[in-house]
């Protein structure tokens, strides 16, 4: 009989340990460690699920024969845009959110509009007539998909092995369990080794496999840390939950760039795709309001109008506020810094509020101007014409420092409709005016742009 072996683990790195610890000398967390017991069976060891059918050598590198893949349409636009084109054949991609901001829903949207491809489900939290349920809401047949209500790994590949699917989406990592380690399911050990065999699978047969995960309290990925270095790609779906609004983000990926996102709106009939983010975070209203200001902002490969709305008002507390929703406090802090030393206006006894609409974070430094324009604007309780945005960002000494990909930004607020737009003027050179029918206004420094909307 095999002998049962114990282990420590800690759960916020996965590091192994021969006794408990109270500090981790890998991550440094205080009481993460956890007892887990490990059983290796004489017959076989934890990764050996599956087989690897190809003898391994070494070989030269310019001995590799090497073909283009067509990567696989998902039908998902957004999902494409972020995985890089495509879904490639043999990834691993992981998907973290929090607990219903919509990961399952995504996926089994993705499983039921892939026609033509055999897609499996795999799903340790729900039973098949929840999905069905779902599927329905969705109101999407597709008669090549298959659900299967599974947590043992070894009856997963099983499975596999009789079915052949082309996609394989997996509900949740955190679910799964093998028979190789005797842990309970959820465990740092499990998790690894469950990702591990499902990593094999999938380089050694070319099925793409969408791993589904549960985050912790503080945001990141439970689970070890090692499970977001062994995936080809880490996904991050998040939104507020006041908001219809969900944005994937990559935050790893081997195969495309890191800096796309897909946007996504909640409704009744699952998540519909926002080939305009402008529509969604441009408010429309009749009249016109002071301390309304539109940005051109890029994020990653894509530009989109954002609205900034700031309001100043007399400090009646003593200490005059500063709050923000959206974007960074330390930059508004900042900026508010430069307008009282280098441009004269007294904010330092107001209370200042900032918001950015549509309920994302911003991080773009091209918003700045925005920022500033807004702020000047309920100071003056002087509206900005809404056909009218900015784009560049603003230096400690007061100056409009320019910003990269201004033409897309152009582009953008041209096509949405936009009479100028306030750029900065070092962003001039080598750029044709009469490309546009959009007014580009050049400016250098904070004082030409409060001239130019308040004169």
């Amino acid at each position: 009989m095999t002998k049962l072996k114990t282990a420590f683990f800690c759960q916020n790195c996965g590091v192994q340990a021969p006794k408990w610890m109270g500090k981790c000398n890998a991550c440094g967390e205080w009481n993460t460690f956890v007892e887990e017991v490990i059983q290796r069976e004489e017959k076989g060891t934890p990764g050996s699920a599956v087989r690897d059918p190809r003898s391994v050598a070494p070989v030269r590198i310019s001995d590799v024969t090497f073909s283009h893949e067509a990567r696989i349409n998902t039908h998902d636009q957004e999902l494409n845009r972020v995985l890089g084109g495509g879904l490639v054949p043999g990834s691993l991609t992981l998907i973290g959110g929090e607990p219903g901001i919509g990961k399952s829903t995504l996926m089994l949207q993705v499983a039921i509009k892939c026609y033509g491809q055999k897609i499996l489900y795999i799903t340790g939290e729900e039973s098949d007539q929840q999905i069905r349920m779902r599927a329905e809401r969705l109101g999407i047949k597709n008669d090549n998909c298959f659900i299967l209500t599974e947590t043992n790994t070894q009856s997963i590949f099983q499975h596999l092995e009789s079915l052949k699917p082309g996609i394989i989406i997996a509900d949740s990592i955190q679910t799964l369990q093998t028979d190789l380690i005797e842990s309970s399911a959820g465990s740092v050990s499990q998790i690894k080794e469950c990702a591990a065999e499902m990593q094999k699978y999938s380089k050694h047969t070319n099925t793409p496999v969408f791993l589904i995960g549960h985050i912790t309290k503080d945001g990141s990925l439970a689970g070890p840390k090692i499970l977001e270095h062994m995936v080809d790609t880490v996904l991050q779906f998040e939104g507020d939950r006041n908001y219809g609004y969900r944005i994937l983000r990559s935050l790893k990926n081997r195969f495309g760039s890191t800096s796309e996102l897909g946007i996504y709106e909640m409704n009744d009939a699952g998540l519909r795709e926002v080939s305009n983010p402008s529509e969604i975070l441009l408010s429309q209203r009749d009249e016109a309001v002071s301390g309304i200001a539109i940005a051109a902002m890029m994020e990653g490969q894509r530009s989109m109008l954002i609205e900034t709305q700031a309001l100043v008002s007399t400090a009646v507390y003593g200490t005059p506020q500063r709050s923000t929703t959206g974007f960074d406090a330390r930059r508004l802090n900042m900026l508010l810094a430069v307008l009282e030393k280098r441009s004269g206006f007294r904010l330092g006894h107001k209370d200042v509020f900032l918001n950015i609409a549509g309920g994302i974070k911003v991080e773009d430094p091209a918003i700045d101007l925005a920022v500033v324009a807004a702020v000047l604007s309920s100071n003056q309780d002087t509206p900005i014409d809404s056909k009218t945005c900015f784009a560049a960002e603003v230096g400690l000494s007061g100056e409009i420092r320019p910003i990269n990909r201004v033409e897309q930004r152009i582009s953008e607020a041209d096509k949405l409709g936009f009479d100028r737009i306030f750029i900065s003027r070092y962003n001039t050179k080598g750029l044709d005016f009469k490309r546009y029918s959009i007014q580009i206004v050049p400016v250098a420094k904070i004082e030409e742009v409060y001239g130019k909307l308040f004169s």
